[in-house]
């Protein structure tokens, strides 16, 4: 997600998200679809950040749809619903079923795929989300970790994986960095200046990117 034209103006994109929020993802496709919208005018550096919606859920991972249920009460089904929707907009489906787990370790694995560049990174985010949000796989699981590691070439994936302090400095790190001033996710920060909360439609993304580029002017 970074090229180096020297031709375009550049835009740094910062996202704060957990891999198990469903508007995280919902608002990945959205950026995507306005930096392919404005690849003539701009290049883009997109960095992952973490932030845990619940770090005291358990690594073996509960149900999803009574997560949801407890949490959300009546209206789960109707939110359910509004994801799909929301979902099926950016030409996915919304997987309400089977284990949601702690994500720490999925963080993990985002911060080693950052060390081994930002693409190698975007493309763990996204595997890790799909797998989660609407294959109905569970990210604190090794195998479904190893096998994201695995399909986006991340050297070193199992030793560090199995090191529960890998990495983990890290992450405590950047979530105190930041994620304690804001109170959701996805966040996204652009150009360390201009900030969206929330899965914001693709055209406030562009119209973001193009106040960001007038003002490096």
């Amino acid at each position: 997600m970074s090229s180096s034209s020297g031709l375009k103006q550049l835009i740094r994109v910062d996202v704060v998200s957990d891999t198990m929020c469903p508007w995280c993802f919902v608002g990945k496709k959205c950026l995507e679809k306005a930096m392919d919208e404005t690849k003539e005018h701009y290049d883009f550096e997109v960095q992952w950040h973490p932030f845990m919606l619940d770090p005291n859920l358990p690594k073996e991972g509960v149900d999803k749809f009574e997560y949801h249920r407890k949490k959300f009460g009546q209206s789960t089904q109707s939110l359910v619903d509004n994801l799909d929707q929301a979902f099926q907009r950016v030409g996915f489906h919304y997987g309400s079923g089977g284990k949601i787990g702690n994500t720490l370790d999925s963080h993990r694995l985002i911060e080693l795929a950052g060390r081994q560049g930002l693409d190698k990174q975007n493309a763990v985010v996204e595997s890790l989300m799909v797998k989660c949000l609407t294959q109905e796989k569970c990210v604190s699981d090794r195998e479904v970790l190893l096998n994201v590691a695995e399909s986006a070439g991340i050297e070193g994936a199992e030793e560090w994986i199995d090191n529960p302090n890998a990495g983990l400095k890290e992450i405590q790190a950047e979530i105190e960095k930041y994620g304690h001033n804001i109170s959701g996710v996805p966040h996204f920060k652009i150009n360390d200046e201009y900030e969206l909360a929330g899965a914001h439609a693709p055209h406030s993304f562009i119209r973001t990117f193009k106040r960001a580029s007038q003002d490096s002017e």
